[in-house]
């Protein structure tokens, strides 16, 4: 029973903190996308569709903030 009840309180932990570190970074990527757009409600929402355009396409982190500036440019001369 004690390796029972080490088993759901490990195993809970791990779950709980995976679940925080995703949140954070959907969060992170979200204000980057939003930092971007600044105070227009047009280019935000243009912002957001590129953010979830990235993320089907399979951007990685690291090149994610450069994808977005390219995404923010493109608005701005379109």
């Amino acid at each position: 029973m004690d390796y029972f009840i080490i088993f759901v309180a490990l195993s809970s932990g791990l779950y709980f903190h995976w679940w925080l570190y995703v949140r954070i970074k959907r969060w992170t990527d979200r204000d980057l996308a939003l930092s971007m757009a600044g105070a227009d409600a047009a280019k935000r929402a243009y912002m957001l569709s590129r953010l979830a355009e990235a993320k089907a396409a399979g951007v990685k982190s690291k090149q994610l903030a450069a994808w977005l500036e390219q995404a923010a440019n493109e608005y701005c001369a379109g």
